[in-house]
């Protein structure tokens, strides 16, 4: 293949990127007339231990950054990189979090929507619509617009995800530091057979979901 032919390949690759990116911006396209568009997802409501993580963010009309997706259709080096672009491109990102404890008291769907509150009510920049990933978060007086899949539909769910997605795997990665045995290096406390075998054998750590390991520990 010569310069030519691989120029235009890099040229097609970043048309085709681009028409995705267009596909993605079709809410913020539509509700583009009410203000401050703010992206909500979460992550970690299925692992046996550690926080659920929200993220709410905002990103600039007509912002297109380059393959921001549903953060479970991107790498971990892919992620990574793209946290850095959308912190740097952002109007405003914010997190919100609840404990295992929380999840434990008040069940994983109400704690989800407690750290979304909580990623929303921090924002410097107060939104005028939210688009949430499949879900009405109760208690917020802002207008909501659920969307099923928002993280493939959205570019504001989408980066969204990416933040709490690299936030919470990052504190993971931080507390396999201080619980080694189970992993969450690599599993983040997702219940992988290494996690299950180290919970049979040693029985949980401090930051365990008591209520979602109940088939694990005797």
């Amino acid at each position: 293949m010569n310069s030519e032919e691989r120029q235009r390949k890099k040229e097609e690759k970043l048309e085709k990127e681009m028409a995705r990116l267009e596909e993605m911006c079709v809410y913020e396209k539509q509700y583009a007339d009410r203000g401050y568009i703010c992206g909500i997802d979460e992550v970690g409501r299925g692992p046996l231990a550690g926080p659920v993580v929200a993220a709410a963010v905002i990103l600039p009309k007509d912002c297109r950054i380059l393959y921001v997706n549903d953060s479970k259709k991107l790498s971990e080096k892919k992620r990574e990189l793209l946290f850095d672009d959308i912190m740097d491109q952002a109007v405003a990102v914010e997190v919100g979090f609840a404990s295992h404890e929380r999840i434990d008291k008040i069940n994983i769907l109400q704690a989800t929507y407690e750290a979304m509150r909580m990623a929303v009510k921090n924002l410097k920049v107060r939104p005028d619509l939210l688009l949430n990933d499949a879900v009405t978060i109760p208690g917020i007086a802002i207008e909501q617009v659920p969307i099923i899949k928002g993280d493939a539909k959205s570019i504001s769910i989408a980066a969204a995800s990416i933040i709490a997605k690299v936030t919470r795997d990052r504190l993971m990665v931080e507390y396999d530091k201080l619980f080694p045995y189970y992993h969450f290096k690599d599993n983040k406390g997702y219940g992988t057979q290494a996690h299950r075998e180290a919970l049979e054998k040693i029985g949980p750590c401090a930051i365990h979901r008591k209520t979602f390991i109940k088939n694990f520990v005797a």
